[in-house]
């Protein structure tokens, strides 16, 4: 099968943008079409969705599965979908692409749209292993047959990423309480989350094999721990809302009897 050279995107947001730029760089024929009309030098723009499906391959990044749904009709030979959702929206998406005969790659951009064509920017993709626009865009990484797997590895990597910046913001908060500037306390934080990734292999193997003895740092210690920062967040007139559900969750793991257990058997109140 020879390569494809022309490719349509669905949707002109600053993502779907720099999709359709990189694609121009690459030497794609490229169609574009936005639910308010805009146009992207060396392109060509459609008034339609349809005639956007007259290209060998149609990319959509759109801003829900709700918005992208109602445009997927006939006339579609490929589809690769970086419209951001849950696992379960993109097996729906590919069960209606198997249905009607489309090729189906699900993808999740893990860049910001700057990034986008260079070797920065990661395409996590499942469905369909083989597509080449993807590698326009970055660096495509193939995660598996299902093709809920992209969703489920993108938001399982942005709930590391937000539970970091709700800690980062509760501790500088915590800190400025007592006038220390985040400028001087942000080194200290960046080399001790570099020393807490390196705990992540060691966890990840008590996660899987459920063995949670430990002469380290006993649970009991953390909720304790969990305790105190909780109390001194509220003395200090702050939410507390993070490390109150923090100590919740741990303290639930404790009183299941994990107490003289390694951090990780809290996955254990998580799988609940």
């Amino acid at each position: 099968m020879g390569i494809k050279k022309t490719v349509s995107v669905l949707g002109l947001g600053r993502m779907g943008s720099a999709l359709a730029k990189a694609l121009v760089g690459q030497g794609y024929e490229v169609t574009v079409w936005n639910r308010t009309p805009k146009a992207l030098p060396n392109t060509r723009s459609v008034a339609t969705p349809e005639e956007a499906f007259e290209s060998d391959v149609v990319v959509t990044c759109l801003s829900t599965y709700d918005v992208q749904q109602p445009l997927l009709t006939n006339g579609i030979k490929t589809l690769v979908n970086l419209t951001s959702g849950t696992p379960e929206q993109a097996r729906a998406t590919a069960e209606w692409a198997k249905t009607n005969g489309v090729e189906y790659v699900d993808g999740v951009i893990m860049a910001v749209p700057q990034q986008i064509g260079t070797e920065q920017a990661r395409i996590l993709f499942s469905g369909s292993e083989n597509h080449h626009v993807l590698h326009a865009f970055g660096e495509p990484v193939y995660v598996g047959e299902d093709a809920g797997l992209a969703a489920l590895h993108d938001l399982a990597l942005l709930g590391i990423m937000w539970a970091t910046f709700g800690g980062y913001l509760q501790a500088i908060a915590l800190m400025g309480t007592e006038g220390v500037e985040p400028a001087r306390f942000t080194p200290m934080a960046m080399s001790w989350l570099s020393e807490m990734s390196t705990l992540l292999p060691e966890m990840g193997e008590e996660a899987q094999t459920r063995q949670y003895e430990t002469e380290v740092s006993a649970l009991d210690i953390n909720v304790a721990g969990l305790r105190m920062l909780t109390e001194a967040n509220r003395d200090q007139g702050l939410d507390t809302t993070l490390p109150q559900a923090l100590h919740d969750l741990f303290e639930r793991a404790q009183s299941n009897g994990h107490g003289a257990h390694s951090i990780a058997s809290v996955i254990e109140e998580i799988r609940k």
